[in-house]
C-alpha cells in the first residue's frame, strides 16, 4: 500500500497542471491513499502493550506487580495481581486487534475502488488511491463526486453545462447548474482532453463552500475561474450523461487524523465514499474528530484519584502504626519475632509496611472496574443494535451503536441540534389541497359530513382514465377530478397554469413514461398534480411548451419567463395560445399577489384568504395563482421597452402587469415530515430536552418545517427573527428580544422582577413566563458567534423554547454546538444525515447519523445511527435512560462491595501488630472480584430496569434525573463509600467479638486465624449477594443464575481448597485441610454470619422503605401508579390551531430560488436533436425535581455561568 501524504507546510496558492503528474508531484500535494490501521503482525504486540500501559490504571497495577515480587514487602503471592492484569490486557488486545482488522479491511476496500482516469491518452480504470492532483477524471450520471474537488472541463450537455445536487454540502435538494468555461467546454473527445495541458493557479485549500477563485492559463491566454466551474466533493451528478473534471483538491486521510477517530470508538467496515481528502472543501468543513468521554468517565477518573489518595492515607496510618508498634512492643519480642533481613529499625519497618499495605489494600481501586464497565457498555450497544422497534423495514436498516463508550451519556442529553433536510423531513413534497374559485378541495368527508381521519380515508382517486398519470401520485378528494371531467373552466385554467408556469425539465424515456426533473421539489409536486388531473406537461424548447390537455396535445409559444427571486417572491410566464391569445400566468406568495389583484371580486379574495389561513394552520406550504390577459399591442410595447427596464425581473413585470385580472386560487403542498417527527419532538420537549434546528436551507422553508413539526406553534408569545447584517444590528435585535421577554415576564409576575437584578441575565431569563422562539440567519449568526457577542446570543437563545438557525455553514453548526458545550456544561447531541452535518456531529458529545438520501458521510462520522428521526425518542428515553440507570447502579454497588471487602484489612491491622497480615487467604483475594462478585453486578449493569420501556416513553419526566446527574455523583459516591466502610466494620468486629469467647461443640476454643478468615469471607459474600438482590429492580433468569450461582461457586471452591485431595496434590499451597468444613459445621459460626448479615442489611432496608414512603422518586411514583391503574394509558393528540398564520404562508414561494428561466430561454441547455432534456436520470408528583432544578440553576448562576438552563418547569 502506498504511503499516505506527509504533513505539509501551509500553501499560499495552488498550482495544478493537467496531465502532468511529474510536475504536480514536486509540490507534494496529498495523494488519495487511505491508511487508518495502526498495527501489523510484527508491531501489534509491542505497540498495543505500549498503548495500554499509557492508561494510568494499567501502569498502576504493573507497579503493584513489581512490588509483589519483592519478598520484604509483599505478603501476597504475585498471581493475585498478575491474573487480573493479564485478563484485562488480553481482553483489550483482542478488541483492538478486531478493530484494526476492520480498519485494514476498509482501507483495502477504499484504496482499491475503481475510478475512470485519463492516463497517457487512454481512459483507464485506476485504483482510487492512485488518483493524483492534476488527473482528469470521468464522472457519469447519478455518480457521487467522491474523489476530490474538480474543475469542470466538459460535459455531455450543450455549452458544458451539468446539473448537480448539493444536499451533502448545504442540505438543499434543489438542482444547481455548473458550467465549464467555453474554452474547455469543447473538449469532449478523449484525444482532445489528452492534449490539454492547461495550468490552474488558485486559492489554497479552505473551508469556503460558496467561493472559489483561480485562473486557468492555456495557450498563452488566461481564463478566470469561479465556484460555478467547480464540482465539489459531496455533490451528485444529475441529468448529465457524463462529464470530465480536473482534480484540484484531493488527498488521502492521514493516519494521525484517524487515530483520534478510532480511539474510544468502534469503527465498522467503511463504504467507499467515507474518506474524502483533507484538502477538499468538504473535509475542511468537517472539523477535527475529538476523543469523546462521558461525564461518568470523567467523574470516575476523579474518584479513582481520590480513592488512590485515600489508599495512600490508609497506608501511611498503618505504616506509622507499624513503626510505633515495632518501637514500643515488637522490640521486646525480637527473639520470637525477629525483623526481616535488611530491616534494622522500626522506622524502616514502617516504611516497608507502607508498601505492603499498598499492595494489600489496592483492591479499593480494582482493575476489574474498567473491564466491567466496557462489558456493560458493550451489552448496552448490542441492545440498541438488536432493538426491532428501531429497525426500518422499508430500508432494511437497523439501529447501530457505532461506539460503546457513550451509552450512558444518552441518558443525560439536554440539547439536541438537528439538521432539517432529510433529518426532520423526507425531501418529498405532496400536493395536498387546493382552492379553486372559492371552493376548497382535498378534505375528505365521511357519511356524516365530517372530515375523515387518516385511518378512515377511502380509496384514493382513480386516475386510470389518464394513461400519462404518475402512478405514485395520490389525492383523496374525488370532487376535484369530477370538476375536471365536467369541464369547470376555472379548474381547467388552474391546472393549465400549473402545467405552464414552471421551469421543470421533462424526459420521456419511452412512450408515455415521463420523468420530471425540477429545480425544487415544490415545483415538481405542482407539475405532477397537473399531470394526473389531465394537464400533462410533455416537452419544451426555448420558445415552446407542449402540454397534453385531457388527451389533446397543445403547443404554446413561450414568450418570456420572469423567474423567481427573493425580492419578487413570485414567478411568471407569458405564453401565446394556438388561438393567438397572450396570457400572463403567475404563481407566488400571497402577500405579494393578493395586493396586486383587481378589487372587483372581494368575496373570492376573502374566501381564498380563509382557505390560505386554514392550510397554513395545518402547516402546509401555500401558493397563490393568478393570471392576466394581455393585448397584442400592450405586449409589443412592453417587449420593446424590455431593455429599458433593466435586467431585473421586478422591473420587467412592473412595466408589464401592475394588476392581475383574475385570482385562480391557491395550492397547499405538504412538505412531508418523517413519520413521527412532531410526536417525537413533543415528547422530547416534555423530557426537558431543548431542540435547535441548524440548517443550510432558507429561513422561510425552515420556519415552515418548524410549524409542521410543532417546534413553533401559534400559542407562542412571539417568534424573534434576527436578520441583521452588521454587528450593531444583530446586537440590537438580540437586546430587543431579551427586553421583550423580560417585560412580558414582569407584567405577568406583577412587577416581581423590578427588584435589583443580578449582573447575569440568566436567572431572569429562566423565569420567563411565556414561550418564545428564535430564528436567526447565517450572516447574522456569524456576528452573533463573535467572542464579544456569543454570550448575549446564548442567553437569548437558551431563554427560547425553540431555536432555528438558517443558512448556516457546516462550520457554523459546529460553532453553535461548541458554544453551548462551553457555557452550559450540558450534554449535547447532534443529529443529521448529510456531509454538511459531520462537523457538528463530531463536535457534540453524542453524534447521531440518519441513514437517509444524502449519502453515508454523517453515519460514518456518528456514534449512533438509524434511519428515522422518530427512533431518537426511543434511543434517549429507553436505551439512554436505562444505560445511565444501570451504569450508576453498577458503580455504586461496585465501590460499595470493594470498600466492604478491603477495609476489613485496615481494621485487622490494629489487631495484628500492623504486620501487613491479610484477613482472607490469597485465593479468596484473587477470586473475589473475578468470580465471586463479578457476574451478579454485571447482570444488574446489563439487564436492570426501574420501569418498563412503555412507561419510559409515557412519562418523559423520568428522563430528568439523568440530566440533573442525580443517580451517580460525588454525594452518591460518598454514600456508597460510607455504606461500604460501615459494612466492613460490622464484618470484622462482630465475628471478632463472637470469636473472643466462643467455643466449639467439643468445648475447644473456636478462635483461630483460619476459622476467623472463613467466617468473615463467608459473611462478606452473603452480605454483598443480599445487597445486590436488594439493588436489582428487574429480575431475570440470568440475575438469579449469577447471584445464586456465585454463592454456590464460592462454597464449592471453598470446600475444594480445604479438601484432602487438593492437599495431597499441592501440600505447600493448601495446608489447612478440613478447616472450612469444621468451621462451617459450627452453629455459632452460622449464627454469627446471620447476625452480621442482618445488622448490615437491615438499616439499608429500613432507609429505603422510609424514603419510598416519605420522599419517593418519580420512578417509584410511576410504578405505584401502574399498580393502582393498570389499564391507564397516556394519549397524545395533536390539536390543530388556527390563528397567526402569516408567518408560514406561501412557504413554497419563499423556499423557491432563482431558477432555470434564463437558462431555458437562452436555449443553452437544449439539444439540437431533441425537444426535451435527455439523460435524466396522568401526572406524578415531581416537586422534588423542581426544587433541585431551581437549586442547580442558582448554583450555576452564582458560579458565573453566562446563561442558565432554560425553562425548567416540569410537564408530563
Amino acid at each position: 500500500m502506498e504511503r499516505c501524504a506527509a504533513r505539509r507546510a501551509p500553501e499560499e496558492e495552488r498550482r495544478v497542471r493537467a496531465n502532468a503528474r511529474e510536475y504536480n508531484e514536486k509540490f507534494q500535494y496529498a495523494s488519495n491513499c487511505i491508511k487508518t490501521s495502526k498495527y501489523n503482525i510484527v508491531t501489534f504486540l509491542p505497540v498495543n502493550l505500549f498503548e495500554q500501559f499509557q492508561e494510568v490504571a494499567n501502569t498502576y497495577f504493573l507497579f503493584l506487580l513489581i512490588l509483589q515480587l519483592i519478598p520484604q514487602i509483599s505478603s501476597l503471592s504475585w498471581f493475585t495481581t498478575i491474573v487480573p492484569l493479564v485478563l484485562v490486557l488480553t481482553i483489550t488486545a483482542v478488541k483492538d486487534a478486531t478493530d484494526d482488522y476492520f480498519r485494514h479491511k476498509s482501507d483495502n476496500q477504499v484504496n482499491n475502488r475503481q475510478s475512470q482516469v485519463l492516463i497517457s491518452g487512454v481512459l483507464r480504470q485506476e485504483q482510487w488511491m492512485n488518483v493524483r492532483v492534476g488527473d482528469i477524471i470521468k464522472l457519469e450520471n447519478n455518480q457521487f463526486v467522491a474523489q476530490a474537488d474538480l474543475l469542470l472541463l466538459s460535459s455531455s450537455e450543450p455549452h458544458g453545462l451539468c446539473y448537480i445536487e448539493t444536499a451533502e454540502l448545504d442540505g438543499e435538494t434543489n438542482m444547481k447548474v455548473r458550467q465549464a468555461i467555453p474554452v474547455t467546454a469543447e473538449l469532449g473527445d478523449i484525444s482532445q482532453l489528452a492534449c490539454f495541458d492547461g495550468e490552474v493557479i488558485c486559492e489554497p485549500p479552505n473551508n469556503k463552500l460558496d467561493k472559489f477563485g483561480g485562473t486557468l492559463y492555456w495557450k498563452e491566454n488566461k481564463y478566470p475561474l469561479s465556484n460555478q466551474n467547480m464540482l465539489l466533493r459531496g455533490c451528485v451528478l444529475r441529468n448529465t450523461e457524463w462529464c470530465f473534471g480536473l482534480v484540484i483538491f484531493a488527498g488521502g486521510l492521514k493516519q494521525q487524523l484517524l487515530l483520534c477517530c478510532t480511539e474510544g470508538r468502534e469503527r465498522h467496515p467503511l463504504m467507499p465514499s467515507c474518506f474524502p481528502g483533507p484538502d477538499t472543501k468538504l473535509m475542511q468543513n468537517s472539523g477535527r474528530t475529538k476523543f469523546k468521554r462521558t461525564s461518568i468517565d470523567r467523574l470516575m477518573n476523579t474518584l479513582v484519584l481520590w480513592i488512590f489518595g485515600f489508599l495512600v492515607c490508609m497506608g501511611v496510618i498503618l505504616a506509622i502504626g507499624n513503626a510505633i508498634w515495632e518501637h514500643e512492643v515488637g522490640v521486646c519480642f525480637q527473639i520470637y519475632l525477629p525483623w526481616d533481613e535488611g530491616v534494622h529499625s522500626a522506622f524502616f519497618s514502617g516504611f516497608l509496611s507502607f508498601w505492603s499495605y499498598i499492595i494489600i489494600l489496592n483492591t479499593v481501586v480494582p482493575i476489574s472496574l474498567y473491564v466491567s464497565v466496557e462489558v456493560i457498555r458493550l451489552g448496552h450497544s448490542y441492545f440498541i443494535n438488536w432493538d426491532k422497534k428501531m429497525y426500518c423495514a422499508k430500508r432494511r436498516t437497523p439501529a447501530e451503536a457505532r461506539t460503546t463508550t457513550l451509552n450512558e451519556e444518552l441518558g443525560q442529553v439536554e440539547y439536541i441540534f438537528s439538521d432539517k433536510t432529510g433529518t426532520l423531513t423526507q425531501n418529498i413534497m405532496v400536493f395536498s389541497k387546493c382552492s379553486v374559485n372559492g371552493h376548497s378541495y382535498g378534505d375528505v368527508q365521511d357519511m356524516l359530513g365530517h372530515k375523515a381521519e387518516l385511518g378512515e380515508r377511502p380509496e384514493p382517486v382513480d386516475f386510470s382514465f389518464n394513461p400519462l398519470a404518475d402512478p405514485r401520485f395520490q389525492f383523496w378528494d374525488p370532487s376535484l377530478l369530477e370538476a375536471v371531467k365536467l369541464g369547470d373552466l376555472h379548474v381547467h385554467e388552474f391546472f393549465r397554469l400549473l402545467s405552464l408556469c414552471h421551469t421543470v425539465m421533462s424526459e420521456e424515456k419511452s412512450e408515455g413514461e415521463l420523468l420530471y426533473k425540477a429545480q425544487s421539489p415544490d415545483e415538481g409536486a405542482l407539475v405532477t398534480a397537473a399531470r394526473n388531473f389531465g394537464f400533462v406537461f410533455r416537452s419544451r424548447t426555448p420558445k415552446t411548451i407542449t402540454v397534453h390537455e385531457l388527451g389533446q396535445a397543445i403547443t404554446y409559444q413561450l414568450l418570456a419567463i420572469l423567474d423567481f427571486n427573493n425580492i419578487r417572491k413570485r414567478m411568471s410566464v407569458i405564453v401565446r395560445s394556438p388561438e393567438g391569445k397572450i396570457r400572463l400566468y403567475c404563481k407566488g406568495a400571497d402577500t405579494i399577489l393578493l395586493e396586486r389583484l383587481h378589487h372587483i371580486n372581494q368575496d373570492l379574495t376573502s374566501t381564498t384568504t380563509d382557505h390560505l389561513n386554514e392550510y397554513a394552520g395545518e402547516g402546509l406550504r401555500t401558493l397563490v395563482l393568478a393570471y392576466k390577459d394581455l393585448e397584442e399591442n400592450y405586449y409589443k410595447d412592453w417587449s420593446e421597452r424590455l431593455h429599458q427596464a433593466g435586467s431585473a425581473s421586478e422591473a420587467r413585470e412592473d412595466h408589464l402587469a401592475r394588476l392581475y385580472d383574475e385570482l385562480l386560487g391557491a395550492t397547499a403542498i405538504e412538505d412531508k415530515l418523517q413519520q413521527g417527527v412532531p410526536e417525537t419532538i413533543a415528547i422530547l420537549t416534555l423530557a426537558n430536552i431543548k431542540i435547535w434546528v441548524l440548517t443550510g436551507d432558507k429561513q422561510e422553508t425552515a420556519v415552515n418545517i418548524g410549524y409542521s413539526c410543532k417546534m413553533l406553534t401559534d400559542d407562542m408569545a412571539e417568534v424573534f427573527v434576527v436578520t441583521g447584517h452588521t454587528v450593531l444590528e444583530v446586537r440590537e435585535e438580540l437586546r430587543k428580544a431579551r427586553e421583550k421577554m423580560m417585560d412580558a415576564s414582569r407584567s405577568v409576575c406583577n412587577g416581581f422582577y423590578q427588584e435589583k437584578l443580578s449582573s447575569k441575565l440568566t436567572s431572569v431569563l429562566e423565569a420567563i413566563a411565556g414561550e418564545y422562539a428564535l430564528v436567526i440567519n447565517g450572516h447574522s449568526l456569524a456576528h452573533a458567534l463573535e467572542a464579544d457577542m456569543e454570550v448575549e446570543f446564548l442567553e437569548t437563545a437558551c431563554a427560547c423554547k425553540a431555536v432555528i438557525c438558517c443558512r448556516v455553514t457546516p462550520l457554523q453548526k459546529a460553532q453553535v454546538v461548541e458554544l453551548v458545550k462551553k457555557y452550559k456544561k450540558a450534554v449535547t447531541l447532534a443529529i443529521g444525515d448529510g456531509a454538511n452535518d459531520v462537523s457538528m456531529i463530531k463536535t457534540a458529545h453524542i453524534g447521531v447519523g440518519i441513514s437517509g438520501q444524502e449519502g453515508i458521510q454523517a453515519v460514518l462520522a456518528s456514534d449512533y445511527s438509524f434511519s428515522q428521526f422518530k427512533f431518537l425518542q426511543r434511543l434517549l428515553l429507553v436505551h439512554g435512560r436505562w444505560s445511565y440507570l444501570r451504569m450508576c447502579k453498577f458503580l455504586c454497588y461496585f465501590f460499595y462491595k470493594n470498600f466492604a471487602f478491603t477495609m476489613v484489612h485496615f481494621w485487622f491491622g490494629f489487631f495484628c501488630g500492623f504486620s501487613a497480615q491479610t484477613v482472607y487467604d490469597q485465593y479468596f483475594i484473587t477470586l473475589y472480584n473475578i468470580v465471586y462478585t463479578s457476574l451478579p453486578v454485571l447482570a444488574m449493569g446489563v439487564f436492570d430496569q426501574d420501569v418498563p420501556e412503555q412507561r419510559s416513553m409515557e412519562y418523559p419526566k423520568l428522563y430528568e434525573p439523568g440530566q440533573l446527574n442525580l443517580l451517580f455523583n460525588k454525594r452518591e459516591f460518598f454514600i456508597c463509600i460510607a455504606q461500604g466502610i460501615y459494612t466492613s466494620i460490622l464484618m470484622f468486629f462482630i465475628p471478632y467479638g463472637v470469636f473472643a469467647d466462643a467455643t466449639r461443640d467439643d468445648g475447644a476454643q473456636l478462635a483461630d486465624y483460619q476459622s476467623f478468615a472463613v467466617t468473615v469471607a463467608t459473611s462478606l459474600v452473603i452480605v454483598v449477594s443480599v445487597q445486590i438482590g436488594l439493588d436489582t429492580g428487574f429480575w431475570t433468569a440470568i440475575n438469579h443464575f449469577f447471584i445464586w450461582g456465585s454463592l454456590a461457586a464460592y462454597f464449592t471452591i471453598l470446600f475444594t481448597m480445604h479438601s484432602d485431595s487438593l492437599f495431597r496434590m499441592f501440600p505447600n499451597q493448601f495446608r489447612f485441610v478440613g478447616n472450612a468444613q469444621n468451621t462451617l459445621a459450627q452453629p455459632t459460626v452460622w449464627l454469627t454470619i446471620a447476625l452480621t448479615t442482618v445488622v448490615c442489611i437491615m438499616p439499608v432496608v429500613a432507609f429505603r422503605f422510609l424514603k419510598l414512603d416519605l420522599k419517593p422518586e418519580l420512578s417509584d411514583t410511576v410504578r405505584y401508579t401502574q399498580l393502582v391503574r393498570k389499564k391507564q394509558k397516556t394519549q397524545h393528540r395533536c390539536m390543530r390551531h388556527a390563528g397567526r398564520v402569516g408567518s408560514r404562508r406561501s412557504g413554497y414561494a419563499f423556499s423557491h430560488q432563482e431558477g432555470f428561466g434564463e437558462l431555458i430561454m437562452s436555449g443553452k441547455n437544449m439539444r439540437l436533436s431533441s425537444l426535451a432534456l435527455s439523460s435524466f436520470a396522568p401526572r406524578p408528583n415531581t416537586s422534588w425535581i423542581e426544587t433541585l432544578r431551581k437549586k442547580k440553576g442558582c448554583e450555576g448562576s452564582s458560579a458565573g455561568s453566562p446563561s442558565g438552563a432554560a425553562d425548567k418547569t416540569l410537564k408530563v
